[in-house]
């Protein structure tokens, strides 16, 4: 039953999101139907956590990226203002040249403003095929699942507890709380941004990475961009 085979491949919908998914493959179903064959099948269960991390464990491995703008990684960092107000900062890359593609600090930021974010890259960041993400809410909800479905993007979720899935943004994550955030003092969310933003642009720029021959992210980048002419050239 594709019922079956949809909630098996993605444990984290419901029957709502369920019914859009056959509704998009062609499927003339309502969603009262819908929920009655998933209530019949026991589908419900698999919400439940132990069912959740058997079903995760047939999740294949991502494939190594090539080139720029294939896979991302996305996560979110926290801090506060010297005020004590706490903010979030979405943190994105680039998982072939480890090219920081977004820094968006806000008080909030749910899904809505995820895919304003993304909107506001413009042509200068491509799209990728699909961002590894973990599982918080804010991306596995339905304006997010729309969003990546029209645009061809793959969500790649990771397991749950299993943030080593997702080490490369880890990494990063790391580097910018002990070369920023943990330097300054935001006296507002736009000097964060601010600040944010500086930081970004001297780690794209200037700051060697020896995973990448010692080279900065947009020189590694700017490498892989001149050989793939060269080989098209020939």
């Amino acid at each position: 039953m594709r019922i079956r085979d949809l909630a098996q491949a993605r444990p984290r919908f419901g029957y709502e999101r369920i019914t859009v998914m056959l509704r998009r493959e062609g499927w003339a179903v309502g969603r009262k139907r819908v929920h009655r064959l998933y209530c019949l099948e026991g589908l419900q269960l698999r919400m439940r956590r132990r069912r959740r991390k058997v079903i995760s464990l047939h999740r294949g491995p991502t494939p190594a990226p090539t080139a720029a703008h294939q896979y991302w990684a996305m996560d979110f960092v926290y801090d506060q203002l010297v005020s004590g107000r706490p903010f979030r900062v979405l943190t994105v890359i680039d998982k072939w040249s480890r090219e920081s593609i977004l820094l968006e600090a806000d008080f909030s930021l749910n899904g809505r403003r995820l895919i304003a974010a993304f909107d506001r890259l413009g042509p200068q960041h491509p799209l990728p095929r699909a961002i590894t993400v973990d599982n918080g809410t804010e991306l596995t909800c339905k304006v997010v699942d729309e969003w990546t479905y029209n645009h061809g993007i793959h969500l790649d979720f990771i397991r749950p507890g299993r943030p080593t899935e997702n080490g490369m943004i880890e990494s990063f994550n790391g580097r910018l709380r002990d070369e920023c955030l943990n330097v300054h003092a935001f006296e507002s969310i736009e000097d964060a941004r601010q600040k944010l933003e500086a930081w970004r642009n001297d780690y794209n720029q200037h700051r060697p990475r020896g995973s990448l021959g010692h080279l900065a992210p947009s020189e590694y980048a700017l490498k892989g961009q001149e050989a793939t002419s060269k080989a098209a050239r020939l």
